[in-house]
């Protein structure tokens, strides 16, 4: 008896640890290259917030996947995140080693996150101009 009791626990121990969820976050981005219709991987995008005096401080710095996405900026833990932050898109190298040429060495986008929701920043790419907007 004692031993299938050892055995329950054991399993029940494992099985709650693969339920576990997994890490959410609260700001995600993702970089689409209009020209050729593609994700733009192995760009990297440096994440700042503008502290009470003004001043930006660097929060992380990360390289887009190979689909241009960053998906853990911000961890979703409980903690107060609101603020005004800025993405930049550091897109010289990108277009150097597909050997364009183009407009914007580096691209800047300040938004607010003014709750505890998902944003979601992604821009769209081209060597002579970008948009961008709030997604999900």
């Amino acid at each position: 008896m004692k031993i299938k009791s050892l055995l329950l626990v054991l399993f029940l121990a494992t099985a709650s640890m693969s339920f576990a969820q997994e890490v959410k976050y609260q700001l995600s981005s993702h970089i689409l290259d209009i020209t050729q219709g593609k994700p733009a991987p192995d760009v990297k995008i440096t994440l700042s917030k503008q502290e009470k005096n003004s001043k930006w401080k660097q929060v992380d710095e990360k390289f887009t996947d190979k689909n241009g996405r960053i998906g853990d900026f911000v961890k979703a833990d409980g903690k107060d995140h609101t603020g005004i932050y800025k993405l930049t898109f550091h897109t010289a190298p990108y277009f150097e080693k597909a050997g364009q040429k183009s407009f914007y060495p580096f691209i800047e986008i300040v938004f607010e996150l003014k709750d505890n929701e998902h944003y979601h920043v992604p821009i769209t790419l081209s060597p002579f101009g970008y948009s961008t907007y709030r997604g999900n």
